[in-house]
């Protein structure tokens, strides 16, 4: 694609494609450039909304269409509240596109860094040996500990439009941290537990 026209340019590729003959002579009817520039200007307007279109198509552009994006995304996600902001909408709809899931430890993290808790790190714990048993065997209920982690937040800090522990605007008394614990514990792998530490 080339780009867009200016009203310009489209003036002249209009005046290029006139017929010749007195009737549309510019010098003996002024009044057509006029006409011109007034189709110009539309077709300017028309193709720079084609750019804009073009740019909706890909979430990492959209603005307009982000209502119409989460429609087809099954968003705005429970997890970050009913009324999130229109740029943590936006970034939501960028999230679901590109998000594979994972269970490496640094994609927890990065979701915690994303809910304003950019020191967190993570604990895995592992099953306790009792006595003389063997692996896979279960004594006194140890075998679930091999599948148990914890997230240490580390603290939440300022990021964004976040301070110390809440959103501006966000409800006095809500919890913080819970649309971190809803992203965390519907992310980690089912057969795990999580524990989600706060100190």
């Amino acid at each position: 694609m080339g780009g867009i026209r200016t009203v310009a340019q489209y003036q002249a590729q209009l005046r290029a494609l006139l017929p010749s003959g007195p009737a549309w002579d510019p010098e003996r009817v002024p009044e057509l450039e006029e006409v011109l520039q007034g189709v110009a200007i539309e077709l300017a307007r028309l193709d720079a909304r084609a750019a804009d279109l073009l740019n909706e198509m890909d979430p990492a552009g959209v603005s307009e269409l982000v209502p119409d994006w989460e429609r087809v995304m099954n968003l705005p996600d429970p997890c970050l509240g009913t009324t999130p902001l229109f740029d943590d909408r936006r970034l939501a709809v960028r999230r679901r596109l590109l998000a594979v899931g994972s269970q490496a430890v640094g994609y927890y993290l990065d979701i915690a860094k994303s809910q304003g808790y950019p020191n967190a790190s993570i604990t895995e714990h592992e099953a306790p040996r009792m006595g003389r048993a063997r692996f896979g065997s279960a004594h006194w209920g140890t075998w679930e500990a091999q599948f148990m982690w914890t997230l240490n937040t580390g603290g939440r800090l300022l990021l964004g439009r976040r301070y110390g522990a809440s959103y501006w605007g966000e409800r006095f008394g809500v919890n913080p941290g819970s649309a971190l614990e809803c992203l965390i514990h519907r992310s980690a792998p089912a057969h795990t537990k999580v524990h989600i530490n706060y100190d």
